[in-house]
C-alpha cells in the first residue's frame, strides 16, 4: 500500500516537474508583470498626489503674491508653475488669478501673456473659455479689434456661447459695425435664460444697437377652442 502511494506521489511529482518545465518561465513572467504593474500604479498614484500637493502650494504662493501686489513675485511663481505643473488645474487657475492682478497693476502685456497661456494650454475647456473672454476684453480696450475677434473664434462649451456672442457684439459696436453687433447681441439674448441677470445687460446693448428686445420674445398664439356640440 505504501509503495502504491509512493508511486502515485512520484507520478504527480513528475507531472508537476513537466508542467513547471513547460510553463514555469511564462508563469514567472506573468507574476512579475502583475507585481510590477501594481508597484507602478502605486508609484504613479503617489507621484500624482505629490505633484498635486506641490502645485497647490505654488498656487497659494501666487494667491499671496496677488494679495500683496508683488508683480515680480507673481510672474516668478507663475513661471515656475507653468514650467513644472502646466497641465494641472492649479496652474490654469493661477494664470487667471495672476492675469487679473497684473492687469489691475497696469502690467497689460504680462496680463495678456498669462491669459494667452491659459487660453492655449488649459486642459479644462471652461478655463480656456474664460481666458479667451478676458483676453478679448483686454484687446478690445486697447482697440485691437481683429485680434480680439480672433481670440473668440473656435468652439467653446455651450454655456459660454452667449457670453462669447455678447463679447463679439461689443467688439463690432466698437468698430461701428451695427448690423454685426445686432446679430451677436441677438444670439446672446436668446442663449441666456429669462431669469439671467446678465440678460438685462444685453437688453440695454440691444437697445443701444437699435433693437427692441421685446421683438425677440417668442409670440405665443392661442387657438380658440372649438365650440362644443350641444
Amino acid at each position: 500500500m505504501a509503495t502504491h502511494l509512493d508511486l502515485d506521489e512520484q507520478e504527480q511529482l513528475d507531472q508537476l516537474k513537466h508542467f513547471w518545465n513547460t510553463y514555469g518561465t511564462l508563469i514567472t513572467w506573468v507574476v512579475l508583470l502583475v507585481a510590477g504593474a501594481f508597484v507602478a500604479w502605486n508609484g504613479w498614484q503617489y507621484y500624482q498626489r505629490s505633484k498635486a500637493a506641490q502645485a497647490a502650494a505654488l498656487y497659494d504662493e501666487v494667491e499671496r503674491s496677488t494679495q500683496s501686489g508683488d508683480v515680480e513675485r507673481i510672474q516668478r511663481v507663475l513661471g515656475d508653475m507653468k514650467e513644472r505643473f502646466a497641465n494641472t488645474a492649479y496652474a490654469q487657475q493661477a494664470g487667471l488669478l495672476a492675469a487679473k492682478s497684473l492687469y489691475e497693476k497696469g502690467n497689460l502685456e504680462a496680463s495678456r501673456a498669462a491669459l494667452g497661456w491659459v487660453a492655449e494650454r488649459a486642459v479644462d475647456p471652461g478655463y480656456k473659455a474664460v481666458a479667451k473672454l478676458r483676453l478679448a476684453a483686454e484687446l478690445l480696450d486697447s482697440k485691437s479689434y481683429d485680434e480680439a475677434l480672433k481670440q473668440l473664434s473656435g468652439d467653446v462649451p455651450k454655456e459660454f456661447e452667449p457670453l462669447v456672442a455678447d463679447r463679439k457684439g461689443d467688439i463690432y459696436m466698437a468698430q461701428g459695425k451695427r448690423d454685426e453687433a445686432q446679430a451677436e447681441y441677438r444670439k446672446a439674448w436668446t442663449g441666456l435664460g429669462a431669469a439671467s441677470d446678465y440678460r438685462r445687460l444685453v437688453e440695454f446693448k440691444l437697445n443701444a444697437a437699435g433693437v427692441d428686445p421685446k421683438s425677440l420674445a417668442p409670440v405665443i398664439t392661442v387657438t380658440p377652442a372649438a365650440p362644443k356640440n350641444s
